[in-house]
């Protein structure tokens, strides 16, 4: 089967904007990948401890594990637990059996972890910046497009994306009006929600869009 030919090389890629674009995007995620690398050894941490720290800072408390940490990471159990270790010792994540189930080991951030989270928080101000500049209208095509090609890469199991309940086909607001920890449902677990927690990022969100009525 022919292929269109590789749009790492210029001459073939001068002649699709597919390519011109694949390119694009590949700079600026090479790009996006030296804002974390500067950001987390200006503060003595690797790109997976300053991924693991803003997971643990924003994603939804359910996800707080090693097995939470390894799927966001993309990465083993192993690799995950590595990571988990390197941040304990720097006194940044705590472990702390769940009181559910004690086999399941759950990770906090200490005060001083989520002081270190917050130090992080700058570090796409960049990337934010130059989508700034570009009118509303073409920022709002932008978004569109950017959201046709993450949903491709989910689909190739690329990339795993955690966006918060309020977008969520399974999120039903106000489910619980009688109980005010909780007043919100998630369908996908089956469970309350307290309002808190839908403003956190989950691995298991689907878009609205995705899901036929």
């Amino acid at each position: 089967m022919a292929t269109q030919g590789s749009p790492f090389n210029p001459r073939l890629r001068s002649e699709r904007f597919s390519g011109q674009i694949a390119i694009a995007l590949f700079r600026i995620a090479q790009g996006v990948q030296v804002m974390v690398r500067r950001s987390g050894q200006a503060l003595g941490l690797s790109p997976a401890q300053t991924q693991a720290l803003l997971f643990l800072a924003y994603a939804r408390p359910g996800v707080h594990t090693i097995g939470g940490l390894a799927q966001r990471l993309q990465a083993t159990m192993a690799t995950a637990s590595e990571v988990a270790d390197a941040l304990e010792r720097k006194g940044l994540v705590v472990r702390e059996p769940r009181p559910e189930d004690h086999r399941i080991i759950g990770l906090r951030l200490t005060g001083a972890g989520r002081r270190r989270a917050a130090d992080l928080e700058g570090m796409l101000d960049d990337l934010e910046a130059a989508v700034a500049e570009l009118p509303p209208d073409d920022q709002e095509h932008l978004h569109r497009i950017l959201q046709h090609i993450v949903r491709r890469m989910v689909e190739k199991r690329l990339v795993v994306v955690y966006e918060m309940c309020w977008g969520c086909a399974f999120f039903r607001p106000m489910a619980h009006p009688d109980d005010p920890a909780a007043p919100h449902h998630c369908a996908f677990m089956d469970a309350p929600l307290p309002d808190a927690h839908t403003y956190t990022e989950c691995p298991d969100f689907t878009p609205r869009a995705e899901v036929s009525a």
